[in-house]
């Protein structure tokens, strides 16, 4: 048996995969077993998860694999920092003793991480190698084209090129700076957002503005071509040689300092939000359209940081020129440890591959697992009051629980890889609860009150609810469609003026504007996953009960976490986040626990740390 180790650390979201005879065994990011999100430290409680999994030793791996080459992205920091200087002196001297003491001696330090007793092969690979194997290796294609867009890897930020059978090869790329990942970060961090993982809040934050920026965006920042490639004017951007992303010229430019976090979101922010993800549709799909006129593919792959943007996937399955599209559910840094190990097995090793017509990715779940009888014995060692029922009843109660307006926690099986709660580790809700995502939100996520919550839908009834064609399949929560027109309320003047112009994002989202109200955005999108039995077999199972209760074939899901903190891994981390929260059931395995059984004195202490890790109210 050859074992292939792919491991990704040190920049964002440290992880590893274990391929053995070219089959995922296991893959975890390190934050989960850490509990300190978006860890980028060596991945050693991810590398041991993978090796007890496969009941393996380090001493068993062939081939350890390293999702880029620390030498060729130091070489571009060195030139970056002499192009700006002396402008670059803090970033430097902030970078390069890092880079001293942990990156430039990777290769001892990986050997020493996996011990002596690791004999085998260490292999670099290029960044964008390994986003694009992760990407195609496990597509349903035989053949694709691939693209890949991210901040920057090495040099490169966007890269593409083709996948046939076991070999691919990129043969077009962008280089840093110029890059749509950073631009998009550039907003990100402008409107008060985290960089590398506020994204998706600048993304979630677009429907509410009007993208009057646009003009400006390409008349300034963007030099945009017609096959997607671009040039930027880096005297708007500080990320360079500075500490920000952007500069005091692009502060003039917007007309206002960067927003600092926590603070009241203007409409300003709204609108530039709208704006930069105009942009970032437009580049998108520029960029597939001549990737398709150039290598004659009918289907697409993607990966890389970009390809989460769900609402640019959603463009371009609609309005691309592609047949199909698949997207890498731990598209971001995580799953260049998956695509590394896969680059390994088939394009050095040169070992065939046959494409599954419903993907290799087995639902993404390749995390710990844990059975009824464990966590039985864990809650009994407790003494939590909790129910065991069998298969029959356990569906039937929680879905029971669920048409009552209950928000439930969900452990099933083995944990997601990548940055979903695929159904696993979830939140559920009812969604046709006006006030359901309020709710979750508030008390139970912690978090801002404008951040729309995901559709899970039975794969046999999407086409129905959303404007997905029969049989089009969703299941990694990384396309965005519209709610069916039929599906929709109509929307009095007073409520549409109101979602409109109110300052208030709280009452502007709790405006229903659908059948599925909690799961609808406020452009009538929604972020859906279609679940079918074949991939996740129990989430299904318990929304088929739903739908038989309730005739509705939707729920909410959200990742089983508050903010500022991973998914949860094991029952303990989803028993403290239940007793933390204003969660009224908590479902693990078998087991059910209800809020109304839990004394106070239990969760109050759990609560209060939360709040005030989070100076919330």
């Amino acid at each position: 048996m050859t074992a292939i180790l792919g491991i990704s650390a040190f920049y964002h979201d440290s992880a590893a995969a274990l391929l053995i005879d070219g089959q995922v065994v296991a893959a975890a990011q390190e934050e989960r077993f850490t509990r300190k999100k978006h860890d980028s430290g060596f991945p050693a409680h991810a590398i041991e998860y993978c090796l007890h999994t496969a009941g393996f030793r380090s001493s068993d791996v062939e081939y350890a694999v390293f999702y880029d080459k620390p030498f060729l992205k130091f070489e571009r920091l060195l030139e970056t920092y002499l192009a700006y200087a002396p402008a670059g002196l803090a970033s430097f001297s902030a970078a390069v003793p890092v880079w001293l003491k942990e990156k430039l001696s990777l290769r001892s330090n990986v050997r020493r991480e996996l011990g002596s007793s690791f004999q085998g092969s260490l292999v670099f690979l290029e960044h964008h190698e390994s986003h694009a194997a992760s990407a195609f290796f496990p597509s349903p294609y035989d053949e694709a084209a691939i693209l890949t867009l991210d901040g920057v890897g090495e040099w490169a930020t966007t890269s593409s090129g083709v996948g046939e059978g076991n070999r691919l090869r990129l043969n077009r790329q962008m280089q840093f700076p110029h890059s749509l990942g950073l631009l998009y970060s550039a907003f990100t961090y402008y409107c008060g957002f985290k960089v590398n993982s506020g994204e998706y809040k600048l993304m979630g934050l677009a429907p509410y503005g009007r993208p009057i920026y646009t003009e400006a965006i390409y008349q300034h920042l963007i030099d945009l071509k017609s096959d997607g490639s671009f040039w930027l004017d880096m005297s708007y951007f500080n990320y360079c040689q500075g500490l920000t992303m952007t500069s005091d010229k692009f502060h003039r430019l917007f007309g206002a300092p960067p927003r600092r976090p926590e603070t009241d979101i203007e409409q300003r922010h709204m609108d530039l939000a709208a704006s930069i993800q105009a942009v970032t549709e437009d580049v998108i799909l520029k960029l597939v359209i001549d990737l398709q006129h150039s290598t004659g593919k009918r289907n697409l792959v993607l990966a890389g940081g970009v390809a989460l943007n769900c609402v640019a996937n959603g463009k371009v399955q609609r309005e691309g020129p592609f047949d199909s599209l698949w997207i890498q559910p731990a598209a971001g840094d995580a799953g260049g440890a998956l695509g590394g190990a896969y680059f390994v097995w088939h394009q050095l090793l040169g070992k065939p591959r046959t494409a599954n017509p419903n993907d290799s990715q087995q639902g993404s779940f390749y995390g710990p697992s844990f059975s009824s009888i464990e966590v039985e014995s864990w809650l009994g060692d407790l003494g939590a009051a909790h129910s065991l029922l069998p298969d029959d009843e356990l569906y039937e109660r929680v879905a029971e629980l669920l048409a009552q307006g209950n928000v439930v926690g969900w452990f099933q099986g083995r944990m997601e890889f990548g940055p979903r709660a695929l159904g696993a580790r979830s939140i559920l809700g009812d969604p046709r609860s006006p006030s359901m995502q309020a709710k979750m939100n508030l008390k139970i996520k912690f978090r801002e009150s404008f951040r729309p919550f995901a559709p899970c839908v039975l794969a046999e009834h999407a086409s129905s609810w959303f404007e997905l064609e029969p049989g089009q399949e969703s299941p990694y929560m990384l396309l965005v469609a519209p709610v069916r027109e039929g599906r929709r309320r109509p929307v009095s003047s007073e409520e549409r003026e109101l979602m409109a112009t109110n300052p208030d994002l709280c009452k502007r989202v709790n405006v229903a504007r659908s059948q599925i109200p909690a799961v609808t955005h406020v452009d009538y999108s929604a972020r859906v996953q279609t679940v079918d039995a074949g991939r996740n077999p129990r989430l299904h199972r318990l929304m088929t009960e739903f739908y038989r209760q309730t005739d509705c074939p939707v729920v909410v899901n959200t990742s089983f976490n508050v903010r500022g903190e991973p998914i949860v891994c094991t029952p303990q981390d989803a028993y403290r986040c239940f007793l933390a929260t204003e969660m009224d059931a908590l479902v693990v395995e078998n087991c059910v626990l209800l809020k109304t059984d839990v004394p106070d004195s239990a969760s109050r202490p759990e609560r209060e740390r939360y709040l005030a890790q989070f100076q919330l109210d």
